[in-house]
């Protein structure tokens, strides 16, 4: 059975997330109501109403509830950067409460009914007065939320090794686990400051790029096998997997040289 789905992204999510379209008709970057669990939230249409399987649905869908108006719109963004302004007088109450915390963001939804506080710590921290003094303060609903290095560098941005703004603040969303045999995949130094982004963990582009790399990998010979060439047989030295390259030793008894041949010029057993 196929039911349609809308995929919509939270304001500073990092993920896509379906919803039911519930016979709305919905185009590409709408500003959407929809119901969570936590409450309704103004969400923004990322991807456009599709057929998918319902098995593929790991819990029920919750419904697209109407499209947002403009003062609904004005409303969100003034309450998103009133919860922003917040984070200093936020991390003062912390202080006062002598909490093992650093308070790294602070986010509403769209009316201001719920107060998220993102924070990081190396312990678990039993902030259960702190939510009540918030809340007397704000009046308003309060989440704590502990978050990891990862999600840290996606709230907070900065620029990766490479000279460009971090995928994960750019709201390029991982779902899977990155590991060090994607760097091996590509071929990379292992060297941790190499593969490791402002996170301290490994690079979110190692996921992205090794579905090509791991593809690759299955056409190109070992590196040390012997295979045929047109001009012979000779040792693998390395293998230029963005081009498709492999480098050809050739020794004899006098001299030694290294060529270079396009894979498809290659014979060898897959």
């Amino acid at each position: 059975m196929q039911v349609d789905v809308v995929t919509v992204k939270f304001n500073k999510g990092s993920h896509g997330y379906w919803f039911s379209p519930n016979g709305l008709e919905l185009h590409l970057n709408d500003k959407v109501i929809v119901d969570t669990d936590k409450g309704k939230d103004i969400v923004k249409v990322i991807k456009e109403v599709e057929h998918v399987n319902s098995e593929d649905l790991s819990e029920p869908l919750k419904n697209v509830i109407k499209i947002a108006d403009k003062h609904e719109i004005e409303m969100a963004e003034e309450n998103y950067k009133k919860a922003e302004a917040l984070l200093p007088e936020i991390k003062e109450f912390v202080k006062q409460e002598k909490l093992d915390m650093k308070v790294i963001t602070v986010e509403s939804n769209y009316n201001f009914s719920r107060l998220t506080i993102n924070f990081t710590s190396d312990n678990r921290v039993d902030f259960r007065d702190l939510v009540k003094k918030l809340a007397d303060k704000y009046k308003t609903r309060i989440e704590l939320r502990q978050i990891g290095p990862r999600d840290t560098v996606r709230l907070l941005g900065g620029f990766g090794p490479c000279g460009k703004e971090c995928c994960c603040y750019q709201g390029f969303g991982i779902n899977e686990h990155v590991s060090i045999k994607m760097a091996k995949n590509q071929n990379l130094s292992l060297n941790p400051n190499s593969i490791s982004g402002l996170c301290g963990k490994l690079l979110c582009c190692l996921a992205y790029e090794n579905p090509y790399y791991a593809e690759v990998l299955k056409i190109m010979p070992k590196v040390n096998s012997i295979i045929k060439t047109p001009e012979g047989e000779g040792r693998v030295m390395y293998n230029d997997l963005f081009n498709k390259k492999v480098f050809v030793k050739f020794q004899t008894e006098s001299t030694s040289e290294i060529k270079m041949f396009d894979v498809d010029e290659c014979n060898f057993n897959k």
